[in-house]
């Protein structure tokens, strides 16, 4: 797998399991959204210092972006869509 797929699918993973919106990982790490869901993607190349901007606000130590898998990466289930109330 790709650095860039690796990295992206990490955060993304670690973000859908503490039920944070990217729209609010996003202002949180003063990072662009769109910028975000690219990372995401795996079509950015984020700097270390976006990483670790990224990690801090997950609250989750660098290496955590870093983690390997191998073949039973786990599913990644989104956050349902919409607006959350209140």
């Amino acid at each position: 797998m790709r650095g860039r797929d690796l990295v992206g699918r990490n955060v993304r993973r670690v973000r859908v399991q503490k039920g944070i919106s990217q729209e609010r990982l996003a202002f949180d790490s003063d990072v662009d959204r769109s910028y975000l869901g690219g990372v995401e993607r795996g079509e950015a190349n984020p700097t270390v210092d976006i990483l670790d901007r990224l990690a801090a606000t997950l609250g989750v130590p660098l290496a955590e972006i870093f983690a390997e898998f191998g073949e039973d990466f786990p599913e990644i289930q989104g956050l349902p869509r919409g607006r959350k109330p209140g």
